[in-house]
């Protein structure tokens, strides 16, 4: 026997609705509910003019989120705003604390990157992969008669379900999935009665996200780094014991700060970022993220099941196909880390496969991707423009961290033509349309105002002693990726220029890089009036922000007297782009990632005090430099999704029973 979605009630006034064994009182969740409403709902029911008719949207339906309250924050800030000013708005709501802070502990997906099956949602158990249905809330909307009683009923084939409300009450339900529901209304009041029908048909949106370390955010952890007011010690390269520097510390650490008292890395790594997967430096902040929450919040009448795989340092073949070396590993009680993630592919054939077993007619609706940075040595270009000490510069050389101009050239035309080869015929029977395929380009990091490359210097890269933006190197990498990579990678994606592919028109991906127009004055060397007055008074344009004196700067590293800790990660700037010094003062990444030949002896090591300030974002987009590329992509995504197409919201006129199945 079905259970019922409603209970019947004779006081219409104060109806409750009844979900399967889910029950939710209306009159304690109205308000907060009209409150998260999107404008395409809840402005409607207080609009002025046109015709009474039913208005249906789903609830939550970005089902990364476990809870609605954290989908009707971005519902509200994005009230007729681009996803920038979205963002924008909510920095400076936050207080520079980012609005993931707390939401990163209510997701689907746990630290280790496993989706939770089942994940509970709303206090609903659901099948994130694989849902069976969705909560709806449906109301009329238009010039609807005060005081009229609305008999609702739902039909979606297995026979109606019907129950009796005042027509100023919202009704929810849950629709099955990949059902289409009948729902009627008979409105009656003083006036008389008039009878509305409209179909209510929820379509979820399998979206994946692929790539590196801009595809997972790196550089914006969901909760930045604490900050102290004191210094913690690093020593120099090859220097004797003396030849120290302090930097600020993390807030909370109690054990040794000074160079001469070590500590175990356990105890250091108990006050580090929060990321929602710690391992691949996925971020809520991500231009994936907010892409597909994007789609979310702009269209109410579909789901979004996300899958987030991403992970910083992956190339095609050590991360999309192969494993790939971790970046960092949380606290954990058993004190394990596995050190490695799976090939992305590989992640993602096996979810695929797991929800068409449950769900045959289940397919992946849209790939996010975008792959090559590494392939090409971008970190290293990074360090050969900022490691500017001879000593330093042999051993990163040496080590193989650094890189030139002309070794990424040679992997650029010999390689990259071959790995993208490989990942279409890898990707081709997964989503089957290549063109469903989302290839979001990079932006070009270095350019200031004009579109000219940053001037180089040390200002935003004082945070290591032996960094400076050499003004020549930094030219000609900025040349390169403006007038070779980002063009290859274009014509790698679209099968132009040359690039041979099996199916020229078949195989060509669906291409971003609207994006970079926007970017071009807002590489990381840029400043104005407007940035947050900590970085105004403390970031030295001339790279003189830190006491050099180990004395002083034990106790107050910063010339400019002010706490490290008042730093917001999360505020507007004029900057989309991470420098070093953000990146140490966001999340301060110690480097677990790396070979064992170049993991740091000590919490003080030399290694560290280098990877500390670019091992987590340097040189990647800020929150609001990946709020500019969903802008980018979103267009992009609802055209291939076929999202705007115009759907009738109101059937006026009776309808006929539908076929029982």
């Amino acid at each position: 026997m079905r259970v019922s979605y409603f209970r019947r009630t004779d006081n219409v006034k104060r109806a409750m609705i009844r979900i399967p064994l889910r029950s939710i009182t209306l009159a304690a969740l109205l308000a907060a509910m009209l409150a998260g409403l999107p404008v395409s709902w809840a402005e409607a029911q207080t609009a002025v003019g046109g015709p009474m008719q039913i208005s249906w949207e789903v609830r939550n339906r970005f089902r990364l989120f476990r809870e609605e309250r954290d989908f009707a924050l971005h519902v509200e800030s994005a009230r007729s705003r681009s996803v920038l000013a979205s963002e924008q708005a909510l920095e400076l709501q936050s207080d520079g604390r980012g609005w993931a802070r707390n939401t990163v502990n209510r997701l689907c997906i746990d630290l280790a990157g496993r989706v939770n099956e089942p994940c509970t949602r709303d206090n609903v158990r659901e099948s994130y992969l694989t849902p069976v249905d969705h909560p709806v809330v449906v109301g009329l909307t238009g010039p609807v008669p005060v005081g009229a009683t609305c008999a609702w009923s739902f039909d979606d084939g297995e026979g109606p379900q019907a129950s009796t409300f005042d027509c100023a009450e919202p009704v929810n339900f849950r629709a099955r999935y990949g059902r289409s529901t009948i729902a009627t209304v008979e409105v009656s009041s003083a006036e008389g009665s008039q009878r509305l029908a409209t179909e209510i048909a929820v379509r979820d949106i399998f979206i994946a996200g692929l790539g590196d370390s801009v595809a997972s955010g790196e550089g914006n952890p969901d909760r930045p780094i604490a900050l102290a007011d004191e210094g913690f010690c690093f020593r120099y390269y090859l220097s004797a014991a003396t030849a120290q520097y302090y930097r600020p510390s993390r807030a909370g650490y109690k054990g040794g700060r000074a160079c001469e008292a070590p500590d175990f890395l356990p105890v250091w790594q108990r006050q580090s970022a929060l990321w929602f997967n710690p391992a691949c430096h996925r971020s809520l902040y991500s231009y994936q993220t907010r892409t597909a929450l994007a789609l979310a919040v702009r269209y109410p009448h579909i789901a979004v099941t996300y899958l987030p795989l991403a992970c910083t340092g992956a190339t095609i073949a050590d991360g999309l196909f192969g494993s790939q070396r971790g970046r960092e590993c949380p606290p954990s009680k058993s004190g394990s880390c596995p050190g490695t993630v799976n090939g992305q592919i590989a992640e993602l054939r096996e979810a695929v496969t797991a929800a068409k077993r449950r769900q045959p007619d289940r397919r992946l609706d849209l790939v996010l991707l975008s792959i090559g940075g590494n392939d090409i040595y971008f970190s290293g270009l990074v360090a050969d423009v900022i490691v500017d000490n001879p000593t330093e510069r042999v051993l990163f050389r040496r080590s193989g961290v650094m890189a030139t101009v002309d070794d990424s050239r040679s992997v650029l035309t010999r390689d990259l033509p071959q790995g993208f080869s490989k990942l279409r015929e890898a990707l081709k029977p997964l989503v089957g349309d290549m063109s469903r395929v989302i290839f979001t380009s990079y932006a070009n990091p270095t350019l200031a105002e004009g579109g000219a490359p940053c001037p180089g210097g040390r200002g935003g890269f004082d945070i290591h002693p032996s960094f400076n933006a050499e003004p020549r190197r930094l030219a000609n990498v900025s040349a390169f990726v403006e007038n070779e990579f980002l063009p290859q990678l274009k014509a790698l994606a679209l099968c132009g220029s040359g690039i041979l592919c099996r199916d020229p028109r078949g195989d060509a991906m669906t291409f971003v890089e609207a994006h970079q127009t926007a970017f071009a004055s807002h590489g990381f060397c840029a400043r104005a009036q407007t940035d947050p007055e900590f970085d105004r008074e403390c970031f030295s344009a001339k790279g003189d922000s830190f006491d050099p004196d180990i004395v002083t700067a034990a106790n107050q590293p910063m010339r400019c007297g002010r706490s490290a800790g008042e730093y917001r990660a999360y505020l507007p700037r004029a900057r989309w782009i991470r420098d070093a010094n953000d990146s140490y003062f966001a999340a301060m990444t110690y480097p677990e990632g790396l070979p064992q030949q170049m993991q740091p002896s000590d919490i003080h090591d030399a290694t560290w005090g280098v990877l500390s300030a670019v091992y987590g974002g340097a040189v990647h987009p800020s929150a609001e430099g990946h709020a500019v590329m969903a802008d980018a992509a979103l267009p992009a995504a609802a055209a291939v999704l076929q999202l705007d197409a115009a759907v009738s919201e109101a059937i006026p006129q009776p309808v006929q029973p539908i076929e029982r199945r």
